[in-house]
C-alpha cells in the first residue's frame, strides 16, 4: 500500500498562544488549525506498525486517559483507529509533558471542510507550546510515514526552550468588556456618557479577536453581551451553542458574585454565566420581560414607550428618554452599565436614581 506523503497532506494553517480566558479553556492555550488531504480517511489503525512506532517514542502515552476516561484510554483509540490531527493533540501534550510540565488540557475539532481542523492544547510555557505544535506535528508526519526513529532531539529542543523566559501573563485589569455582534462602540460611548472610562479601561472585544486571542485583559469589574449575532467568525461559530459559548467569554475574567450584562432572552448564555459564579443583570429594547426572569435577574432595564426603565427588587425608576443619536440597545445597556457600576463603587449609594447623568 502506497501512502500519499504525509508531509504534504497534513499541513499546519495558522498556529498561535490565545493568551487570556478564550473559547475553549479559562486557561493560556494553543490554538493550531490543520488541513489533513487524504489523510482525512486514514487512521492510525490503517498503518501496519504505527502505534507500535508512536508509543514505542512516547511510552508516558499511556497515562492519557483521553475520551475514554481512563489510564490507556488514549492507546486504546489509537489501537481502535484515531487520525492525525487528534493525535498530534496528544504528541504536543506529551512532549510538554516529557520536560516536566504538567499539562493535560486538549481539543480537537472539525473545521469548515471535510479535512480542515482546530485543535487546541495546554501549555506552561508560551515558547514551549508554540514548538511542541510544530514539533508533534512533524512527529506524527514522521510516524505515517514509517520513519519515527525517536522523540529525544525534540525533548531536548523544548527543554532548552523552557530555560528562555517567558511571556509574562496577561495582568490588565479593566473596568467593562463589551462583546457581541453589533453596537459595541456606541453601548461604550454611552457607558462614557454617564461618567465611567475617563480614567478606567472600557474594552471592546470583537467575537473574532475573542475567538482567535482570548479576552486582552486578566479582571474586570462588569462584562457585557450584547447579542449572539456574530458575522465576524467563521460560520461554525455562528451557530447557537457555539456562538453562545464564544460571548460568554467575557464571563470568565469576572470575579466569582460579580454582575455580566446579558440580552433577557439569552437564557442560555444566562446559565453559562451563573455556572462560573457571577450574577446576572438583563436588558430588552421593550417591556417584554417575564416576570420570572425579573424575579431572578439582579436588575432589569427595559423601554416602556419612550421611557428607560430599571427594576430591582420590585422597585421601577425611570432613567431617562430613548434618543435618536444612539441606537436603542446601546442606551438601554448603557443605562444599566452606569447603574450596575455605581452600585459596585458606591455601596453606601446602591439603587440611587442616576437620572442626573443622563
Amino acid at each position: 500500500m502506497t501512502l500519499p506523503d504525509p508531509t504534504v497532506e497534513i499541513r499546519m494553517t495558522t498556529l498561535h498562544a490565545t493568551r487570556g480566558a478564550n473559547f475553549w479553556s479559562r486557561r493560556p492555550v494553543m490554538r493550531m488549525d490543520l488541513t489533513v488531504g487524504a489523510y482525512e480517511d486514514i487512521s492510525s489503525a490503517d498503518i501496519p506498525g504505527f502505534s507500535e512506532a508512536v508509543i514505542g517514542a512516547m511510552p508516558g502515552l499511556e497515562e492519557h486517559r483521553c475520551s475514554i476516561g481512563e489510564r490507556g484510554g488514549f492507546i486504546t483509540r489509537l489501537h481502535r483507529g484515531t487520525y492525525a490531527p487528534h493525535i498530534i493533540e496528544h504528541v504536543a501534550l506529551e512532549l510538554q509533558t516529557m520536560i516536566g510540565h504538567d499539562v493535560g488540557f486538549g481539543r480537537t475539532r472539525g473545521g469548515d471542510n471535510d479535512d480542515e481542523y482546530t485543535l487546541v492544547f495546554e501549555h506552561f510555557h508560551e515558547g514551549v507550546g508554540l514548538r511542541s505544535a510544530a514539533l508533534a506535528l512533524e512527529i506524527v508526519q514522521q510516524a505515517f510515514a514509517g520513519t519515527l526513529h525517536g522523540v529525544d532531539h525534540a525533548v531536548a529542543e523544548l527543554a532548552a526552550i523552557a530555560l528562555t523566559p517567558d511571556v509574562p501573563p496577561i495582568q490588565q485589569h479593566v473596568l467593562c468588556g463589551i462583546t457581541g455582534g453589533s453596537d459595541r462602540a456606541a453601548t461604550r460611548d454611552e457607558i462614557v456618557r454617564h461618567g465611567f472610562g475617563s480614567r478606567e479601561l472600557i474594552v471592546d472585544v470583537s467575537p473574532s479577536y475573542l475567538l482567535q486571542a482570548g479576552l486582552p485583559y486578566s479582571r474586570s469589574d462588569i462584562a457585557i453581551v450584547l447579542d449572539t449575532s456574530l458575522a465576524d467568525v467563521p460560520e461554525r461559530y455562528q451557530e447557537a451553542e457555539r456562538a453562545q459559548k464564544l460571548v460568554a467569554t467575557v464571563a470568565d475574567a469576572v470575579s466569582r458574585g460579580g454582575i455580566v450584562i446579558v440580552p433577557a432572552k439569552e437564557w442560555e448564555i444566562q446559565d453559562r454565566v451563573r455556572e462560573v459564579g457571577c450574577r446576572v443583570a438583563i436588558f430588552a429594547v421593550d417591556s417584554d420581560v417575564t416576570r420570572r426572569d425579573k424575579r431572578v435577574a439582579r436588575s432589569v432595564a427595559l423601554v416602556e414607550g419612550d421611557r428607560i426603565i430599571i427594576e430591582k427588587r420590585g422597585r421601577a425608576t425611570e432613567v431617562g428618554v430613548v434618543k435618536d443619536e444612539a441606537p436603542v440597545v446601546a442606551q438601554v445597556v448603557g443605562a444599566l452599565a452606569a447603574f450596575t457600576l455605581n452600585e459596585l463603587q458606591q455601596p453606601a449609594a446602591a439603587g440611587r436614581n442616576i437620572e442626573q447623568a443622563l
